[in-house]
């Protein structure tokens, strides 16, 4: 298989045999294919290469223990501080310390360069590709394609962490994983956050079941709908509350209606004042947000994923309060939201219609919605222990 393209644009070309490949005079074999595995299943890998103890430091800290030296003296000075996996840059390939080749590096600076990358032999576990031209996202993208269902690892190098997330959400699977090739420690911090943020397919946010205690019309007030950059499936929403103690599960306009259209990128989420989550276990003012901020799209069952803003809307509208106590608490939490057909909260399970949440206008005293209990004291957004009363 060959990857070629025109003025930085790559397509895939399958050739009916295998050939090894030639990039800057050295000559290697590039393994792959034949594992059913979804690239997308594996963990991503983070090798780092770097000069800078403090880098390596900020690494280890972070879970990542693979490091790259050019030096075999400064490999073997940092293994006898830390417990690393240091591996040797020899040209273009890479040894472990046993001097076993586990990489090949392929500088990519032209499309004949990328023709010669292949996954049709199975010398070597490991690619790394080291973009030196101009066009990086669209042949990422290629390489994604091509090494698609292939076992051993792809990887990158990156030279901050902006460019590291180019490379991890290349086609949304994104590579393998990648080289960070820095010598500031932000960038180690900034890819952890990164990972951390992204780490949604297995977090999963404990609801509470909450009964509602009161329904009632209050007037007029200035609403928050928040559009994403992302669709969403019925049963899920953003968490929304007056206080952060308890937030409620808001649905979005995902689901159809006589009267207007489905928008499942939007969510009317409440007022300028209420909070909503974002990443980190954070909270902002729904009247904080805007265009490329991010919030954490949350489901019926709690799983969770982070999802950026695309446009805030905010108008003058009808609300209505609304109140509800923990299941088997004493605890009351509250929450405005338009009095409108398309506004719903979710529920903790399926009605009898086959749908996961109520509209605001249905609610009733007595109806069950889904809650997430946390920490009410915050200080521009982050939960602190300290005493405090809301009312």
């Amino acid at each position: 298989m060959a990857i070629f393209s025109s003025l930085g644009f790559a397509r895939v070309l399958v050739l009916p045999s295998p050939r090894t490949a030639l990039v800057s005079g050295c000559s290697y074999s590039i393994k792959m294919c034949a594992s059913s595995a979804s690239p997308s299943e594996s963990k991503k890998t983070v090798w780092v290469w770097t000069t800078n103890r403090q880098v390596m430091t900020a690494a280890v800290e972070r879970g990542w223990s693979t490091f790259l030296f050019g030096s075999k003296d400064l490999g073997k000075d940092w293994s006898s501080t830390a417990r690393i996996n240091p591996l040797f840059i020899d040209g273009l390939e890479i040894f472990d310390e046993k001097k076993q080749k586990i990489a090949v590096i392929s500088e990519v600076s032209s499309p004949g360069e990328l023709e010669l990358i292949q996954p049709d032999n199975v010398e070597v576990e490991n690619i790394v590709i080291d973009f030196r031209g101009g066009w990086q996202v669209i042949p990422a993208e290629n390489i994604v394609a091509a090494f698609q269902g292939c076992r051993g690892t792809v990887l990158a190098v990156s030279t901050n962490s902006t460019e590291a997330q180019v490379f991890l959400e290349a086609l949304e699977q994104g590579l393998d994983g990648i080289i960070l090739k820095v010598e500031d420690m932000d960038d180690i911090i900034k890819l952890k956050d990164y990972f951390d943020r992204r780490n949604e397919a297995k977090s999963q946010l404990m609801l509470t079941k909450a009964t509602v205690s009161k329904v009632e019309v209050v007037g007029m007030g200035d609403r928050v709908c928040v559009d994403l950059c992302s669709m969403m499936r019925p049963g899920e929403g953003l968490l929304v509350g007056s206080y952060a103690r308890g937030m409620f599960l808001v649905h979005s306009e995902c689901l159809e209606t006589n009267y207007i259209a489905s928008r499942p990128f939007r969510v009317n989420a409440g007022p300028v004042h209420a909070y909503v989550a974002v990443p980190g276990g954070r909270t902002n003012y729904l009247s904080e947000l805007q265009s490329g901020r991010e919030v954490i799209v949350v489901d019926q069952n709690g799983l969770w994923r982070t999802a950026i803003v695309g446009r805030v809307k905010i108008e003058s509208r009808p609300l209505i309060l609304l109140e509800a106590k923990e299941n088997g608490g004493d605890d009351t939490y509250s929450i405005f939201l338009q009095n409108a057909e398309t506004v719903a909260l979710i529920t903790p399970e399926k009605g009898s219609s086959g749908r996961t949440a109520i509209p605001v206008t249905s609610l009733k005293v007595g109806d069950e919605v889904l809650v997430r209990k946390q920490g009410g004291a915050r200080h521009t957004g982050i939960e602190i222990q300290e005493f405090i009363v809301e009312k």
